[in-house]
């Protein structure tokens, strides 16, 4: 996982509330085998509509998504996040989030960050036209125009996102005191690593 500290860039204005992960990738794109290409199934039918944000050109490969209350409501499908993280985004600004699709999002290296309805509708009218800054290790939106917003965070996912740890990581990262804990376990308990002959 890559670490988060600082997003900045153009933020696609979507705004739209009670989007389900069905929009964010339908079921059909469920079949892959592979996280790789879901980005093209994005949002598919949002697409179809005529003057969508997804397919203005001044929103091309921005990193942040702009969204309505309740982003990420309906099914548990990690694919959501995997899908976002295809089209490069890396942060989702909203007044709030499903609470299972900001966990997926967590665990794949999104930022979600949580705002006052006021203060995500003056991000969209920013993000018309000028890019937005994140900065996780102060908690602070900005724009070019002074504004500035503060969120909340857990603190241990805060962590991970700045360490770019994930589960696997995080597991990693106890390299020395799992390896500790494994040599005094087979010094006191040698009967737990005792090994059997294979029964033919």
């Amino acid at each position: 996982m890559e670490p988060i500290s600082h997003v900045a860039g153009r933020a696609i204005p979507f705004g739209r509330k009670n989007v389900d992960t069905d929009v964010i990738i339908p079921a059909h794109w469920l079949k892959t085998i592979t996280r790789e290409g879901l980005g093209k199934g994005a949002f598919e039918a949002v697409r179809k509509e005529p003057g969508n944000v997804f397919t203005d050109p001044e929103c091309a490969g921005a990193p942040i998504l702009i969204a309505g209350d309740n982003f990420g409501c309906g099914s548990s499908r990690e694919h959501a996040a995997w899908a976002l993280l295809d089209m490069g985004i890396t942060c989702v600004i909203a007044p709030s989030f499903s609470d299972i699709f900001s966990g997926n999002a967590f665990k794949n290296g999104i930022l979600t960050v949580a705002l006052p309805q006021e203060a995500v509708d003056r991000l969209m009218e920013v993000a018309k036209t000028d890019p937005i800054d994140i900065d996780l290790e102060t908690q602070s939106v900005t724009t070019p125009f002074q504004d500035r917003f503060t969120f909340e965070i857990d603190a241990f996912r805060k962590h991970c996102l700045l360490e770019g740890l994930d589960e696997v990581g995080l597991t990693m990262a106890q390299g020395d005191a799992i390896s500790t804990h494994e040599a005094h376990a087979r010094k006191e308990l040698p009967f737990l690593a005792r090994t059997f002959a294979s029964v033919d």
